[in-house]
């Protein structure tokens, strides 16, 4: 059954339409934590750090393929309801070449860059070299990266999600394998970790680019376009949330690192790490659904049909609030098996992260609820609100949090950050969606 933006949404054609791009997020995800299990297991928790502590550095370059991908998804489907299907390609063509052109700059800079970054945030010794074998081969490849998110968006939109997640799917199944091959068999270490890892770039990245510029049967096709500064001012200001929320979540990781090495030394930030990779496929959870649903809120808001803009909020917010406490139970249960998974080897890192896990689980009840309103506000078109509803949450909140609550509670307050930032951010983005109820009449 094909599902069209055009169509009227019940529960079950939103999870079946979102389903694709959940799966896409999470299999996206999985690249740094196969990563982090094979190096974990096989190259010891010194490796295992430099992973988790490099890895926030290279999120921050692939934000830039989210802002385009989320932005140009809400430019792109609001000019598809307007029924201009042209004009939306040439849209589509010029975020993809731009983000190339972007990508490739970055990769130049990265390699120049890398080194004295990582010595300014306090990497040293073993981790340093570490940090900068694997950050490296990483961000050779950072197009590939910045395309693959950029892309997830796209298939969405062009109602071709299945192809998205098979790509996807493809893409992180290569990584696992190679992870198990170059790490688990080869004995590569990093350099296998990081290897297999752009391999499944490659693939998520690439494929796309061959498959739009082909002819097809979607709704977007890559061709000819031109530069135009106010549509890319556009997708810059609407995606300028997913941009600020990727750059603060690398922000504060950065800033999680530097606390943890304060307070617990090299077993707290692999502690972390280890939450970080439960959290990735939470969030990804979150955050694909609301990847998802944006071109429906889009196209129904182009198209000026507010019974279903309402619809679609109020359906969102009764299947967010059940996936929450779903989630939030698992967390709680799985803590003890995660964290033998990948540090069972270590007995004093092995207690420190089930209770790491088992506090910060509660976080998950209130996680969902910003990330849809912001992901909603670009829908809308309204990048302003949507960034300060994604600076919020990260920026203020959880540095904030992270800064503050460790002074009071020691290492047991990083743990509880992560919840009372979370809270904090889903009252902030609750307050923006009542006050904006009357203009956008949903």
């Amino acid at each position: 059954m094909r599902i069209k933006l055009s169509d009227h949404f019940s529960c079950k054609k939103m999870l079946l339409f979102t389903l694709p791009s959940i799966a896409m997020v999470v299999f996206t995800s999985i690249y740094s934590i196969v990563d982090g299990f094979f190096v974990s297991n096989f190259a010891g928790k010194t490796q295992f750090a430099a992973v988790n502590f490099v890895m926030p550095i290279i999120m921050i370059v692939g934000a830039i393929g989210a802002m385009f991908g989320s932005g140009g998804t809400a430019l792109i489907a609001k000019t598809l309801g307007e029924k201009d299907s042209e004009k939306a390609n040439r849209y589509f063509s010029m975020i993809v070449y731009l983000t190339i052109i972007i990508g490739i700059i970055f990769a130049v800079l990265g390699q120049l860059l890398l080194k004295p970054l990582l010595l300014l945030l306090g990497a040293e010794g073993e981790m340093l070299d570490y940090c900068i074998t694997y950050g490296r081969i990483i961000i050779a490849f950072i197009p590939a990266y910045m395309l693959q998110y950029e892309f997830q968006t796209f298939f969405v939109l062009a109602e071709k999600s299945n192809l998205g997640l098979l790509t996807t799917i493809g893409a992180g199944v290569s990584n696992i394998v190679l992870d198990a091959v170059f790490v688990g068999i080869l004995d590569f270490g990093l350099v296998g970790a990081a290897t297999a890892t752009v391999i499944g770039m490659i693939i998520g990245g690439v494929i796309p680019i061959i498959y739009f510029a082909r002819k097809n049967n979607s709704l977007l096709r890559l061709g000819k376009t031109k530069f135009q500064r106010k549509p890319l001012l556009r997708t810059a200001l609407n995606g300028s949330s997913e941009f600020v929320s990727n750059i603060s979540m690398s922000v504060v990781g950065i800033l999680f690192n530097t606390q943890l090495m304060k307070f617990a030394g090299e077993n707290g930030v692999a502690a972390y790490g280890t939450l970080m990779y439960v959290n990735m496929i939470y969030v990804g959870i979150f955050f694909g659904y609301s990847m998802g649903i944006s071109p429906v809120i889009s196209f129904n808001y182009g198209a000026q049909n507010m019974p279903e803009l309402k619809n679609i909020k109020n359906k969102s917010f009764m299947l967010i609030g059940i996936t929450a406490v779903i989630m939030t139970v698992a967390a709680v249960l799985l803590s003890s098996p995660l964290a033998t998974m990948f540090v069972g080897y270590d007995k004093e890192l092995y207690d420190m992260t089930v209770h790491a896990f088992v506090i910060s689980a509660f976080s998950f009840l209130f996680m969902g609820i910003p990330m849809f309103i912001s992901a909603f506000f670009t829908s809308l078109n309204n990048g302003i609100i949507s960034a300060i509803v994604s600076f919020s949450r990260t920026m203020i909140f959880q540095t904030g949090c992270v800064l503050i609550l460790p002074t009071l509670f020691g290492l047991n307050g990083i743990w509880f950050s992560m919840i009372a930032a979370e809270l904090g951010a889903a009252v902030i983005s609750i307050i923006f969606l009542i006050t904006q109820k009357r203009k956008y009449n949903y």
